[in-house]
């Protein structure tokens, strides 16, 4: 498991409320439900002290 999987455990899925499916593809960037299929983007928020 990533460090940043353990985030998702015990999380419902927006669009099918299944308890337990998210998963994280780090390498795509995206959090994907293994019961629908449905994903989002994930987007790393910028600190305005960063830039």
């Amino acid at each position: 498991m990533t460090p940043l999987a353990h985030f998702l455990d015990g999380l419902r899925c927006a669009a099918c409320l299944t308890l337990g499916a998210l998963w994280l593809d780090t390498t795509r960037a995206v959090v994907e439900c293994r019961e629908c299929g449905q994903s989002a983007l994930l987007f790393p928020e910028i600190d305005e002290e960063a830039r």
